[in-house]
């Protein structure tokens, strides 16, 4: 399977794909004329790759993943502890997010939205004041 094959079978750009061989988290083997084959193995790594990407995991952390999937030694308690790490991650996001939408909203709700030029929300981006 080509690259662009394989990248859509995996629900991933073909760029994409090539990110992950150049950082070493996907091997294609080559055929006689230099271009890479995608068999099932790369397909099954690719999906694993995007799911862990669309969970947050960081480049680094889908490289312990691989390695943890690949072992089948591990302990699912490491694997459970990436997880958990991850949703403490994701949870102060969310609260920074949070504070950011009361924040924004706090100076909606003092702009008067009107033909005036005065506007609470610019002074507030130039430095100018806060809403009240």
């Amino acid at each position: 399977m080509n690259i662009a094959s394989a990248a859509g079978a995996a629900g991933l750009t073909a760029k994409a794909v090539r990110y992950y061989e150049s950082v070493g988290l996907l091997a294609a083997p080559r055929r006689d004329n230099g271009y890479r084959d995608y068999g099932p193995a790369e397909i099954a790594r690719l999906k694993f790759l995007a799911r862990a990407r669309n969970l947050g995991f960081s480049v680094d952390e889908c490289r312990a993943l691989l390695s943890l999937w690949s072992d089948g030694r591990r302990s699912s308690a490491d694997v459970r502890a990436m997880a958990q790490t991850r949703i403490r991650e994701i949870e102060a996001k969310i609260a920074e997010l949070e504070s950011l939408k009361r924040s924004l909203g706090s100076l909606v709700a003092a702009c008067h939205g009107d033909d005036r030029p005065d506007c609470p929300i610019i002074d507030d981006l130039a430095g100018c004041g806060h809403a009240h």
